[in-house]
């Protein structure tokens, strides 16, 4: 994976603004610890950050090639899967590669296909490609927006970047937050709305859309989305399709000139992943698998089971490292790490983020990267299959709002009543789910339950997926490890999308059909152990440690965050007994989660000097 910027201008000279690039690239160099390039013409500057994945000698970029007299460069960020079919066609239609690369297929893509070219990958993407003939740039984001893209349009100019650190490093964007800026930290964070960039000024290029931007403006367009129409194939017919696709799916990813690993919970969706790249590794001579799992200190003390977390994943992982005779790495993180690493965890976000989740998150990667480059995690079966509680109990099923976010009361008894009435936080979030109801691919003459539960589908897919999509990729990426995330295959997601409700819970249970598909691959008690979410520290050294640093931070006159609490609540809340109740966010983050967050946001307007306007 990679890091990727420009700068378009196509009314002025900026050949000799390089400086500007230079640095947005440095800014990136987490995400490309490898190599470093850059392209300069008159109206277009782009810069890159390259980790090595494929090809360590032809992938070079910004890549540069030549057809018929025009010349094309490309910043890729991403891998594609579907290479080698990409290139077979490409090579019979008369085009010449110079290197291995997944870059150049998909340069050489854009050039037999132009802006098309996107509906012929299958993969996890972000790029943007100049066409110098016709000055001309199209960038693109994959289909669940797995690789970031933001930009910046004002001043005669298109600014974009894989980060939004990048589009501070540039001398016309500045770090502001407006009303809305601040609703999405406070009334949806840390989730975002699809597109929003958070700070005045910036935006999110959405998943399966892309823009291009030329003499006669800036043009966006969506080029996928997900289709609704009557599910035909009988239960022997899907399974069989399910267990393809999945198979497919995961087997594609093991594309690599690196070493490759994979996150192992001993959960369904991670055991999957393991099971098949275990039998790869072996069947192609790649010696064992290295596998990795992540828990806390003296969390087998403390934990205790919940609707949300009903086991501990260690004997699990020991059972499934052993099944498949991987060579397994126990990461353990103590309380202190976790608590000095919410820092890390903003400044690789740009963004308070899911707390200990992120934090825990970043440190397991940095672990990780000592041996490997990529790894395979077993993130968003959950949304694509129906895992989570919100499908199931009735209540959340049923709330009219973010089923994963469901008591605005819980999120802001900790915000000032100025702060409240000038964001409008129920209101705000109210809104962006109407909105996204509105997208919903509806199936005409679907019974209202089905519909329904359609509606809470399209909007895990679409936001809650869209969040630990975001998370794993700023996490990873941070500490330079690629993390692929088979089950968003988008021919697995589009298949799954249509299968009614009783096929998806065969024999009663989340993701039945998932379990059923995956029999013959994984043992029995695999298939039958009931869903846990990435775990959390259940030591209550970290809530201790949380409170005192949010005590700390109230008690210093120059807080940033002063002007948004009511400090007598949050002290209050501080210093009164441990509350592990409902989460307010997700199924992870209850009270000690949100003095967290606050410590995350009070870093966050510190680090990136942010101006409220």
């Amino acid at each position: 994976m990679c890091g990727i910027a420009g700068w378009i201008n196509l009314k002025a000279d900026i050949s000799q603004q390089y400086h500007t690039i230079e640095k947005m690239a440095a800014s990136l160099a987490s995400r490309g610890p490898d190599a470093e390039g850059m392209w300069l013409s008159p109206h277009a500057l782009l810069g890159h950050r390259r980790l090595v994945v494929v090809d360590p000698a032809g992938g070079g970029q910004p890549m540069e090639r030549e057809l018929e007299g025009r010349k094309y460069v490309i910043v890729y960020n991403g891998e594609l899967y579907n290479t080698l079919d990409l290139r077979k066609d490409l090579e019979n239609r008369g085009h010449v590669f110079q290197s291995n690369s997944d870059t150049e297929v998909l340069l050489v893509s854009y050039m037999e296909w132009g802006v098309d070219c996107i509906e012929h990958l299958n993969g996890i993407f972000a790029f943007g490609i100049w066409d110098d003939a016709c000055r001309q740039l199209l960038l693109a984001r994959d289909r669940f927006g797995v690789k970031p893209l933001f930009y910046f349009v004002g001043n005669d100019s298109l600014v974009f970047s894989s980060e939004i650190k990048a589009l501070f490093c540039h001398p016309f964007i500045n770090p502001e937050l407006d009303t809305e800026g601040l609703a999405e930290i406070f009334a949806l964070g840390p989730a975002r709305t699809p597109g929003h960039g958070v700070f005045k000024g910036v935006s999110e290029l959405k998943p399966a859309h892309c823009m291009v931007f030329n003499s006669e403006g800036m043009h966006i367009r969506k080029y996928w989305s997900l289709e609704s129409h009557p599910h035909e194939d009988d239960l022997k017919e899907t399974i069989e399709k399910v267990r393809f696709l999945l198979i497919d799916s995961i087997e594609r990813q093991f594309v690599s000139d690196v070493p490759v690993c994979t996150f192992l919970s001993g959960g369904l969706d991670s055991s999957a992943i393991t099971a098949l790249a275990a039998a790869h590794f072996k069947k192609t001579g790649k010696g064992t698998l290295n596998t990795y799992s992540i828990d806390y200190i003296d969390n087998d003390k403390y934990f205790k089971p919940s609707m949300f977390q009903p086991n501990s994943d260690a004997p699990w992982v020991r059972f499934v490292s052993e099944c498949f005779e991987t060579n397994h790495h126990y990461i353990t993180v103590d309380t202190p790490q976790l608590t000095e690493a919410l820092t890390g965890a903003v400044t690789a976000r740009d963004l308070p983020g899911m707390a200990d989740v992120d934090s825990s998150l970043w440190l397991f990667c940095r672990e990780i990267k000592k041996d490997a480059t990529v790894a395979l995690s077993g993130e968003c079966a959950d949304e694509v299959f129906g895992g989570y509680p919100w499908f199931h109990n009735e209540e959340m099923l049923n709330s009219n709002t973010f089923p994963w976010s469901r008591s605005m009361n819980e999120r802001t008894k900790v915000l000032s009543q100025d702060f409240i009435r000038a964001i409008k936080p129920e209101e705000y979030a109210k809104r962006r789910y109407s909105e996204t109801l509105d997208e919903v691919p509806v199936l005409p003459g679907e019974e209202p339950l089905e519909a329904r539960r359609r509606e809470i589908f399209y909007l895990n897919i679409t936001w809650f997926m869209s969040t630990l999509l975001d998370r794993k990729d700023r996490m990873s990426m941070a500490t330079g490890l690629e993390v692929r995330v088979p089950y968003c295959d988008h021919r697995l997601v589009q298949y799954v999308w249509n299968i009614p409700w009783s096929m998806k819970m065969l024999n009663g249970r989340e993701k039945g059909i998932m379990r059923e598909a995956l029999r013959g691959i994984l043992p029995q008690d695999i298939i039958e152990r009931k869903k846990s979410p990435y775990p959390k520290t259940h030591n209550p050294a970290y809530e201790r440690a949380v409170k005192n640093r949010l005590l700390e931070i109230i008690n210093d006159g120059t807080s940033p965050l002063l002007e948004l609490i009511d400090v007598t609540k949050v002290r209050t809340l501080a210093q009164s007994e441990s509350d592990y109740g409902k989460p307010w966010f997700g199924q992870l983050m209850a009270t000690p989660q949100l003095f967290a967050y606050l410590i995350q946001v009070d870093t966050w307007l510190r680090q990136y000097k942010i101006r409220i306007v």
